[in-house]
């Protein structure tokens, strides 16, 4: 996808309204936690479980690196941990 229009219209073929509503919800998550915000404070700011918060958590760590190169793209140098500089 090239533009931000490309990527909805894709994404809203591909999708339901609630599987995009989850998409949308665990995408706010990721830089609340690239931030070290606690789990309970990210709950109370989004309405996410805590249990999904978890996932997306052990997906930043240990996952194959999906939602932290699309962070680094989308959010720039504000999803790099401090002290990187990849």
């Amino acid at each position: 996808m090239r533009t931000p229009g490309e990527m909805k219209a894709f994404l809203d073929d591909l999708c339901t309204p609630a599987e995009l509503e989850a998409i949308a919800d665990r995408w706010r998550v990721v830089p609340l936690l690239l931030k070290k915000t606690p789990y309970r404070e990210i709950h109370d700011r989004t309405g996410v479980s805590v249990t999904t918060i978890g996932r997306i958590a052990r997906c930043l760590s240990f996952g194959a690196g999906g939602y932290r190169l699309a962070a680094e793209r989308a959010l720039g140098s504000a999803a790099r941990p401090k002290g990187s500089r990849s």
